[in-house]
């Protein structure tokens, strides 16, 4: 039965084929020609503004001849190339002015040429001729397109006569426009004048006129433009018409019937070879629906090897609801369950990470305050009281943001304020071992960052790079948003790190340096990493006896966490 239905279906496919290949092709060569025409008559409307601009200037430029007037012709010669001849005329054919400038032939009958005897006929009508060989000139034999127009003129002595304005374009560009259109594989277009039916181009144009080819031209002066039917020749084509305007020029496409339809042959075979895949077909879907009902269970069994290999992004979809489809439901809650403990265990990692490394941050206040007040009681055993005041007043507000209320995110300007603060006291303590500078961008005092990332940095810089230099030292601290990402950097002038040391000095578990351990710098970065993500944290350059730069990449976020 099957047989049969597509023994039917194909009949009727066949039927259909046949009608709608005709229709597309018809279709399809109305579209070419349409648009062969269109180009035509784009290119015959861009050479009538030509022959416009050139009679505007010739009825500009006062008595003839003159020499202003042969410049601004030759201006317009050579602005387009497919532009052959620019030439006045009195009526009795005696050349005024004409580009090229070339002697004429003595035998050429101008009068008498087509365009010149349109142009006396038709004044103030611009005509257009069909293609022949322009002899006007010696040496010149091009096929051109003759534009012609009858217009009237003054001479220098203020007569006024008629005379004929002839442009000649070249016929080569209408040639190459017409000679790319192929209608299938025998296919072809050419070009007839609608007042005499006179074939202005044809791709065999030598067998038209030898008489060994034939088209039935007055059948395609019945039409504007459309398409019908034509055994004429003997073969049975089918004619595309398409009309140019303001030309009177008609495209005529040919195309052959023998290659729009497939043939009976071609298409016996293709049903052939449709029954023989339904027939095959039929042997295989038995094949097919018992695979169908199994595969429900292969895809749970599947699953559950990619979850025995710790792949737990598993989501089996569930499309019915017997056996199975419960398993798989099960299979899936547990999945998830699974996928919640894991998550929960990371998040109680991380957490645990941050309260160390928070406790970490806190053992380095008590130190500090230990050296500081030291040092306040040395200022005030010597009497210098106003360092008493700035020492003192500098390590207040230095607490301040280090308190900050409790808050663990404070803004760029504060955590810069917090570092100038503590900068105030340090060079205090060392005698003015060490200058400084902060420098910070409007857009990046606006953003917000982690509390306390600069001064283990500032710290190390004073530490080990400026204090063990017998030189004194500079630090430079600066703030910028550089693509989009927060900036914050340390760079200093001190002795340096070693390459060696460099290396392994982010590195977790640390690893032990001489002259210190890293882990002011290790607390930054990790802390930086667990609240942003991997691709934030610390970036550390440095050469011996050059100095050293840290830099700080955060995310630029403004005040209420936006980006």
């Amino acid at each position: 039965m099957t047989v049969l239905v597509v023994f039917f279906v194909s009949l009727v496919l066949y039927n259909k084929f046949n009608r709608t290949a005709e229709n597309n092709t018809s279709l399809g060569n109305q579209q070419v020609i349409y648009q062969v025409a269109a180009n035509l008559e784009y290119y015959i409307r861009s050479m009538t503004t030509v022959f416009t601009s050139v009679e505007a200037q010739i009825k500009s430029s006062g008595a003839l001849p003159n020499e202003m007037l042969n410049e601004r012709l030759d201006t317009i010669f050579h602005t387009r190339e497919d532009l052959v001849t620019i030439g006045l005329f009195t009526e009795t054919g005696q050349r005024m002015t004409s580009l090229p400038s070339a002697d004429m032939r003595s035998n050429t009958h101008l009068t008498s040429q087509n365009w010149f005897r349109s142009a006396i006929e038709n004044p103030n009508h611009l005509s257009f001729s069909v293609p022949h060989v322009q002899n006007l000139f010696k040496g010149k034999y091009k096929w051109v397109v003759s534009m012609s127009k009858g217009i009237k003129l003054k001479t220098a002595n203020g007569q006024e006569i008629n005379a004929v304005l002839l442009v000649d374009a070249n016929f080569k560009l209408i040639d190459d426009l017409s000679r790319s259109v192929k209608l299938g594989q025998k296919g072809y277009a050419y070009i007839i004048d609608d007042s005499a039916g006179n074939i202005i181009y044809h791709p065999q144009q030598q067998l038209i006129y030898a008489g060994l080819k034939y088209e039935n031209v007055e059948q395609a002066l019945k039409y504007t433009y459309g398409s019908y039917l034509d055994g004429s020749t003997g073969e049975n084509r089918l004619i595309t018409i398409q009309t140019v305007n303001n030309v009177g020029w008609k495209i005529v496409g040919v195309s052959y019937m023998d290659e729009i339809v497939t043939t009976r042959k071609e298409i016996s075979t293709f049903l052939l070879w449709l029954l023989l895949f339904v027939m095959a077909f039929v042997l295989l879907i038995t094949l097919y629906m018992s695979a169908k009902i199994s595969q429900p269970i292969k895809r749970l069994e599947k699953s559950m090897q990619l979850v025995e290999r710790g792949n737990f992004d598993i989501h089996i979809p569930i499309r019915r609801d017997d056996e199975v489809g419960r398993l798989s439901r099960r299979f899936n809650l547990m999945v998830n369950r699974i996928r919640e403990l894991m998550n929960q265990n990371i998040h109680e990692q991380e957490a645990k990470r941050k309260s160390e490394l928070e406790v970490l941050q806190s053992q380095i206040h008590p130190h500090f305050l230990y050296n500081t007040l030291n040092s306040v009681v040395r200022l005030a055993g010597t009497g210098k009281n106003e360092d008493v005041i700035t020492m003192i007043t500098s390590l207040s507000r230095f607490f301040r943001i280090s308190l900050s209320k409790g808050e663990h995110f404070i803004s760029v300007a504060d955590e810069l304020e917090h570092i100038r603060n503590y900068l105030i006291i340090q060079k205090m303590r060392y005698k003015n071992k060490f200058e400084y500078a902060i420098e910070a961008d409007e857009e990046a005092l606006r953003c917000r960052t982690l509390k306390l990332v600069l001064q283990p940095l500032v710290e190390n810089a004073i530490y080990h790079g400026i204090e063990p230099s017998a030189d004194e030292g500079f630090i430079t601290i600066s703030a910028r948003v550089l693509e989009g990402k927060l900036c914050l950097q340390v760079k200093d002038d001190g002795l340096g790190i070693s390459p060696d040391k460099l290396k392994d000095l982010l590195t977790d578990p640390p690893a032990q340096h001489e002259g210190g351990t890293g882990i002011g710098l290790r607390n930054v970065h990790e802390r930086i990493r667990l609240n942003y993500g991997e691709e934030y944290g610390l970036q550390i350059e440095s050469e011996r006896e050059e100095g050293t730069t840290v830099s700080v990449w955060l995310p630029c976020l403004q005040e209420g966490g936006e980006i």
